[in-house]
């Protein structure tokens, strides 16, 4: 399918990725295209009504996956052939579907971003048909994106300075670990184990051994001398497999004091990480660092703060969130036009049901700073409208169809990095708390007239419903 890791960053060849949808998109169109509904131009909006319980910021991750994605979203004859034969399009609607390009604008916080309850994190504008159809791709590589972005974030501001290795792959769907290694990338990660997210994204990669490897030997001495051997004294030894103080010993007489590494995967990290600096030192391997590893997550990286660790791995905890595998966004229509001319007014659409109320009219964003700190997030509904000491949030990502908003992933990492120093810094507090910022709205109808968007951040998100 589409998100094969085998097709290059930003081809139009390959896979398609037209049925990495529901089927319900392909009902709506159908029934829109029968009653000319359909050609109403429609502005689309993804965002989330509230954070994860708990958490103070959210980071956008997945906008350069869902470029790629768009690029070969296309019906080809296999893909309309089998939507005919389980008779979920009709030959008009396989006759529209053939010829289907994203002819529209996107627009977008650029990757990295922080975003809060309310930010419009993506805007589509198109026709109603070409745009609904976007809805499930797009929401299934943000949601999924963001949630680890986010997750990754909380982890590398507690490490500080100590870098953090992707080591999930093990833990998730094969497809999910290359997404998730380039979202932690994004968010601060410094390298990743997984070689196909190396290889599609050009991200750093590594890896040590395992335990296998140890037990596969007659002895933990001639396990370190054969990796040694083959990798060099620069190497990474496990020193878990049996006792950690004689496999640190027995580390230092094969490899000698230049021996790159040591990783403890097990115990009391605390305690065994101060046992074997003092142990290494005393043997003359003053500059191996020591990785710890195993089930470490955000909280558990802060508790190590003040123990003599160098680097962090952390696998699962990352490629589900933290406890938090979605990050609750939704995809819903703000604004369509009353008529199908090109010159037919638009006019703000909103839902009302209780629990799940949308702003309606297309939205613009800037984020409000007071001497470089963030303050608060303003969302309005005119383009014209301006924030003092602020900054737009919205950038192009797609033109008349035509993709502009690639970059390298290496500016969405630095970006991320600089926006997270631009919050309060009781963004970086692990405990429960409110949004960090503020959003407030301002639907232009009250001139200088700015309301509080609705934020329910203790209440539970829509799941799967429609």
């Amino acid at each position: 399918m589409g998100l094969s890791p085998a097709v290059p960053t930003g081809s139009d060849t390959g896979p398609t990725t037209a049925l990495l949808t529901d089927q319900y998109e392909l009902t709506m169109l159908r029934a829109a295209l029968a009653d000319g509904t359909a050609h109403r131009r429609a502005v689309f909006e993804v965002f989330a009504r509230r954070l994860p319980h708990g958490r103070r910021y959210g980071v956008v991750a997945g906008t350069g996956r869902l470029l790629d994605a768009l690029e070969r979203f296309r019906f080809d004859e296999e893909t309309v052939a089998f939507l005919r034969r389980r008779g979920i399009v009709d030959d008009a609607t396989a006759d529209w579907l053939r010829d289907y390009r994203f002819r529209g604008n996107m627009w977008g916080y650029a990757e990295g971003e922080c975003y809060f309850p309310g930010s419009p994190i993506l805007v589509v504008e198109g026709t109603f048909a070409e745009a609904v159809l976007l809805e499930t791709l797009a929401l299934s590589i943000y949601n999924h994106d963001s949630a680890i972005a986010s997750a990754a974030s909380r982890m590398t501001a507690a490490a500080g300075s100590r870098p953090i290795v992707e080591m999930g792959s093990r833990r998730t769907h094969e497809s999910a670990a290359v997404a998730a290694a380039r979202a932690a990338y994004v968010a601060g990660f410094a390298s990743t184990s997984n070689l196909a997210a190396g290889r599609c994204y050009d991200l750093p990669t590594g890896g040590t051994s395992a335990h296998a490897f140890t037990l596969l030997h007659d002895s933990e001495e001639e396990a370190f001398a054969a990796q040694v051997a083959a990798l060099g004294v620069g190497t990474t030894l496990l020193v878990d497999t049996y006792g950690v103080r004689e496999a640190v010993r027995t580390a230092v007489e094969v490899a000698g004091p230049g021996l790159g590494a040591v990783r403890i995967d097990s115990g009391d990290l605390a305690v065994l990480a101060h046992d074997v600096r003092a142990e290494l030192d005393a043997l003359g391997a003053t500059d191996t660092r020591i990785l710890v590893s195993g089930d470490l997550d955000e909280y558990a990286i802060a508790s190590l703060v003040a123990a003599p660790v160098d680097r962090y791995g952390v696998g699962t905890a990352l490629v589900v969130g933290s406890g938090h595998p979605t990050a609750e966004l939704v995809y819903k229509l703000v604004a369509r036009s009353v008529g199908t001319e090109p010159d037919s007014p638009m006019e703000g659409v909103a839902k009302l049901s209780t629990g799940k109320p949308t702003h309606k009219g297309r939205k613009w964003a800037h984020r409000r700073l007071e001497d470089g700190t963030a303050v608060a997030e303003v969302v309005g509904t005119h383009p014209e409208c301006t924030v003092d000491g602020g900054r737009p949030l919205l950038v192009p990502l797609v033109t008349e169809g035509k993709i502009v908003g690639r970059e390298p992933i290496a500016a969405a990492r630095e970006r991320h990095l600089r926006t997270r120093a631009e919050l309060p810094p009781t963004a970086l507090k692990l405990s429960r708390g409110e949004p960090v910022l503020p959003t407030t709205y301002d639907d232009g109808e009250h001139a200088g007239h700015t309301g509080q968007l609705e934020q329910t951040g203790h209440t539970r998100g829509e799941g799967g419903a429609r």
